[in-house]
C-alpha cells in the first residue's frame, strides 16, 4: 500500500518482522522533499523499530525510530553528506554516517550528530 507517490509502507517496516510500520507524515513530507530534489530513489535501511528490534541492533532507548518519526536513508548515486546537509535545511534532525543519513521529525529543536 503506497503512503505517497513514490513510497509503500513495508518500506517503514522493522526489520523483525513484527508488523510495526507507522510512519509520521512530517518525516514522509521531508522522504518526498529529498526524493524530489536530489531525482532519485530513496531507499529506506532502517524505518520503525520495535523495543525488541532495536535492543537487539543496539538502538538508543529515546530512538525516534521507536515512534515511527526516523528513517536511516540512501539516495542513489547521492553522497550521504549532501543528503544530511539538503535535509537540515528541511529543518529535519540528522544523523551523519559515512554510508548512510538518518533524519527523523522529533519534536522540538532539531538536532545534528556524526560526521561525514
Amino acid at each position: 500500500m503506497k503512503v505517497s507517490p513514490y513510497f509503500k509502507r513495508p518500506e517503514f517496516a522493522c526489520k523483525c518482522g513484527c508488523g510495526f510500520d507507522t510512519v509520521d507524515t512530517v518525516l514522509l513530507e521531508a522522504l518526498e522533499a529529498i526524493r524530489g530534489h536530489f531525482e532519485s530513489a530513496v531507499v529506506i535501511t532502517s524505518g520503525c523499530r520495535c523495543i525488541a528490534h532495536n535492543a537487539a541492533i543496539g538502538g538508543s532507548e529515546k530512538s525516534q525510530h521507536l515512534k515511527g518519526r526516523a528513517a536511516d536513508i540512501q539516495v542513489k548515486m547521492v553522497e550521504p553528506e549532501r543528503i544530511a546537509n539538503y535535509a537540515e535545511d528541511l529543518g529535519m534532525s540528522v544523523g551523519r554516517y559515512s554510508t548512510f543519513t538518518h533524519i527523523d521529525s522529533r519534536s522540538g529543536t532539531p538536532v545534528t550528530w556524526g560526521q561525514n
